[in-house]
């Protein structure tokens, strides 16, 4: 017989032996889920000193403060959450309208009108809008809310298309009206593609958000255009830096609550 001791796992030892490993790939998730941040403050730090380290002149100084970028920066916010949850309001309702409908008619109207707004350039149907009408924020509104209305439209049809059939039966045998079968049953099952197309809408409308300086909507496309304009590198690099770094934050956001309100068996799947 040896006289080498045995080594004895308490059940204390086993718990944690066992749970070390979800802990460790719970934190690889957490890390990955942060990384959006990491690239966002190492480019915001790194713009911040670059900026520092020049010197700026009067047209500069007049951009590059922390005034002007802050009111630039919510009139940006301000355009593009507004044309999300306009195209929400529309587009989810539309999206219902065309899953129930049986009229071939009416479905190619409404995704015909809604492909005109996605195919038409940004720039194009900004400026039309606003010769055809005026300019200012609303028209920098509509043109956002119809260059975004696609997205969230095909995602509601797909995602009510794709609810099991079986249980919308289920539902019915136990007394449920269309109308409670929709809103109990098939909406949220639905809720994160449709949330993948809003999620899509919103990025959309912050970068798309740029042009609307072309129409004296504000924004931040008023530093790039002025950049490009007045030949100031830092100005126009300030500002697409911003615009790219907002519309990474706004879509880190909308995959947190994508995520949240997905089941877990569709997350499985993925």
């Amino acid at each position: 017989m040896s006289d080498v001791p045995s080594v004895v796992e308490s059940p204390t030892t086993s718990i944690l032996l066992s749970q070390h490993p979800a802990r460790k790939g719970g934190a690889r998730r957490v890390l990955k889920k942060l990384i959006p941040l990491f690239i966002i403050a190492i480019g915001l730090l790194a713009l911040w000193l670059w900026v520092s380290s020049l010197e700026l002149d009067s047209i500069e100084q007049r951009t590059l403060n922390a005034d002007y970028i802050g009111a630039r920066i919510r009139e940006h916010l301000v355009l593009a959450i507004a044309a999300s949850v306009l195209v929400a309001v529309l587009a989810i309702p539309a999206g219902i309208l065309v899953s129930r409908t049986k009229s071939p008619i009416v479905r190619s109207i409404i995704i015909g009108i809604a492909n005109i707004g996605q195919a038409t350039p940004a720039v194009g149907l900004v400026i039309l809008l606003a010769i055809w009408w005026q300019t200012g924020f609303s028209t920098a509104l509509i043109a956002l809310v119809a260059y975004s209305f696609l997205p969230v439209l095909r995602n509601t049809m797909t995602g009510l298309e794709q609810v099991d059939p079986n249980m919308k039966e289920a539902a019915r045998g136990m007394g449920m009206r269309p109308a409670q079968v929709l809103f109990r049953v098939e909406l949220p099952l639905a809720v994160p593609v449709i949330l993948a197309g809003l999620r899509t809408a919103l990025v959309f409308a912050v970068g798309v958000a740029t042009v609307a300086t072309f129409i004296n909507a504000g924004g931040l496309g008023d530093m790039i255009v002025n950049g490009l304009k007045l030949q100031r590198f830092p100005v126009l690099l300030t500002g697409a830096v911003l615009v790219a770094a907002i519309a990474i934050f706004i879509d880190w956001i909308a995959g947190l609550i994508e995520e949240a309100v997905t089941p877990d068996d569709a997350k499985s799947r993925r």
